[in-house]
């Protein structure tokens, strides 16, 4: 059974991959390179998306999932103060 807030993580990370499908084709079509999606979505109460590990190997640089998870904190505290 999916959890709700499972369930709004992999909704936010369908509509990321829509929202910037046209970004990904104009690149494509301008610059003759191909084009990939990888959102990495993270919520503040620790949920994360089945493929942010995958994403993240996929990605150039250091990246930890620790680090993404902090973050997401730091930035919900901001805002609720």
């Amino acid at each position: 059974m999916v959890k709700p807030a499972e369930k709004n993580v992999t909704q936010r990370e369908a509509e990321k991959k829509l929202k910037y499908k046209s970004l990904c084709i104009e690149t494509q079509r301008m610059w003759n390179m191909e084009c990939i999606i990888r959102p990495k979505i993270t919520e503040a109460t620790g949920i994360l998306t089945k493929c942010l590990k995958k994403n993240l190997e996929a990605t150039s640089g250091k990246h930890s999932i620790d680090s993404i998870q902090k973050a997401a904190n730091q930035g919900t505290s901001h805002i609720i103060r």
